[in-house]
């Protein structure tokens, strides 16, 4: 008897410091400036510490008890990290948060960032989110624990910093290594759509001499003055200008056919025909002026990103023995056909609105 009274008295102390550890718990995460909310296992939250008051801007008098805590993160129903744990539903972490932001899970507990648009706010945070399940004695899952930090500064210097990397530092354009993946990206998107696309490489005429002549000073102000005529010829949010290398720029008009790309063409050419920038080494005219060579991947184009450029490219170079200051534009319907050879009609020119030259090509 005396014995069952010592063991009854254990149980109910160890009961009783059970109590009093879950009630100092739940204690440091109020006041945890870390900001943390809890979901019962019916999704319901019982726990919304100040933290994650000042955080979302959603007093936990509006929330303790209910399931409407994803209000305090988006517009419109949809789960929360701890939702997701609850619900052991792992695979859709990846599909809810692979394009907004990053996911990885492992022993139970995940992490997460993405943005949100926090309604009661009026602005979105980009927050990295841990959620974890809490287990019972008998190892079931009675709860789940979020955690939230909000790392929104930090991405907007991020996304800063990458959009800064990613252009040239003369023109403002797209660099190099940019384009390069751009247009790798547009050519399988066409292929895929099967949707035309075009790529224009633009040279200004006997740039090498103006730049010697006049010092690299003028020559930048004069490449910027080109950049920025071209990417005022842009009239379409897809399209892109690049800065390809030196004095030759690119164009990437995605969904563009023969006759829209010969549009953009000679609105650049005309553009940076009309700056009139004195160039008195130009071998055909008294102004800077450009040689646009492109190509449209048509229906059926299976071809690299590269050979695409090479066929480009071979336009810019048949425009510049045709007399510099043109457009020659080829449309290739394969890998292996280029159908560059015909020359521009004057009727074709007019059913564009154009006004070019009568011996280019096209």
């Amino acid at each position: 008897m005396q014995t069952f009274q010592k063991s009854f008295g254990g149980l109910a102390s160890l009961k009783s410091a059970r109590a009093r550890g879950h009630g100092f718990a739940i204690s440091v995460i109020e006041r945890l400036g870390v900001p943390t909310f809890v979901l019962a296992a019916d999704r319901r939250v019982s726990l919304w510490n100040k933290a994650c008051e000042q955080l979302t801007g959603v007093l936990a008098r509006d929330v303790l008890g209910t399931q409407d805590h994803w209000r305090a993160f988006y517009g419109e129903l949809r789960p929360c990290l701890a939702d997701l744990v609850l619900e052991r539903r792992f695979e859709d972490i990846k599909l809810l948060y692979a394009r907004s932001g990053a996911a990885a899970h492992g022993g139970g507990g995940v992490s997460t960032e993405t943005w949100c648009e926090m309604p009661k706010l009026g602005r979105p945070l980009y927050l990295a989110a841990d959620a974890a399940p809490i287990y019972d004695d008998s190892g079931a899952m009675i709860a789940a624990v979020e955690t939230l930090r909000d790392l929104t500064v930090e991405k907007q210097r991020q996304t800063e910093l990458e959009s800064l990397a990613a252009l040239d530092g003369l023109t403002g354009l797209l660099n190099r290594r940019s384009f390069d993946d751009r247009l790798t990206q547009e050519v399988r998107r066409a292929f895929r759509a099967e949707r035309p696309l075009a790529l224009l490489m633009v040279d200004v005429d006997d740039f090498k001499p103006y730049n010697d002549a006049h010092g690299h000073q003028i020559g930048d102000e004069c490449l910027r003055k080109v950049a920025l005529a071209i990417r005022g010829a842009l009239s379409r949010a897809g399209d892109v200008a690049a800065r390809y290398g030196g004095d030759e720029f690119s164009v990437i008009l995605p969904g563009a056919d023969r006759i829209g790309a010969l549009r953009v063409a000679e609105r650049i050419r005309q553009r940076v025909d009309a700056l009139r920038i004195a160039n008195r080494f130009s071998a055909i005219s008294q102004t800077v002026t450009l040689s646009i060579g492109g190509c449209v991947a048509g229906r059926g184009f299976d071809g690299s990103a590269e050979r695409l450029v090479a066929l480009s490219d071979a336009e810019l170079y048949r425009a510049k023995r045709s007399g510099r200051n043109r457009t020659s534009i080829a449309v290739c319907e394969t890998d292996s056909t280029a159908l560059g050879e015909q020359a521009q009609s004057v009727g074709l020119a007019s059913a564009c609105g154009l006004s070019i030259l009568p011996t280019a090509s096209a």
